[in-house]
């Protein structure tokens, strides 16, 4: 339950930081022409019937920066990591040898990277929409506290407060998108 100004400004900035938490994770996800264990976070895995993550039944490293080898816990499960992967359609061509799954990533093509940086631009635009609706949830929790007696300051200095918060975020997550964009881009 919302009681005053600081449980606003404490809600809000826990939901902003889980905002920018997702962001980068989605940005994780992005490969920018280089091995990244983190591709294969979202790889769901058939272990004996239930959907798995993949970091559960395998140990994914990247040894250089072209090639990523899996390493399954289990022997049997090369079969069901590999058809993960092709599942998943992540564009990759798993190839195993009896004990571990080994892929080459292969350089971005031009049009391929700008591809990437529209996702990333639209990965921004979705956390900056989520961004904005932050906004207007704790301006509404300081105009129910207005109408239960905040003072007229107090509300002014709160939605001043609450912008500046929204503000910092934003541009935390424009300099997130140009680091991004620029890694990708570079070839």
């Amino acid at each position: 339950m919302i009681s005053n100004t600081n449980d606003v400004y404490k809600e809000l900035e826990g939901n902003l930081k889980k905002n920018i938490s997702h962001t980068y994770n989605e940005f994780t996800k992005l490969r920018a022409g280089k091995a990244s264990p983190n591709i294969f976070d979202s790889v769901m895995v058939d272990y004996y019937g239930a959907a798995t993550a993949m970091a559960s039944v395998a140990s994914v490293s990247a040894p250089d920066a072209r090639s990523i080898v899996i390493q399954p816990w289990e022997k049997n499960m090369i079969q069901p990591i590999e058809t993960a992967i092709i599942n998943a359609n992540l564009g990759f061509a798993p190839s195993n040898d009896g004990h571990v799954i080994r892929i080459n990533i292969p350089p971005l093509t031009e049009e391929r990277r700008k591809d990437l940086a529209k996702q990333v631009k639209a990965e921004t635009e979705l956390s900056k929409i989520g961004i904005r609706n932050l906004r207007k949830e704790a301006l509404e929790q300081v105009k129910k506290l207005k109408n239960d007696g905040l003072s007229e300051d107090e509300a002014k200095g709160a939605d001043i407060k609450i912008q500046k918060m929204i503000d910092d975020t934003i541009a935390q997550l424009e300099t997130m998108q140009v680091d991004k964009e620029k890694e990708i881009m570079t070839v």
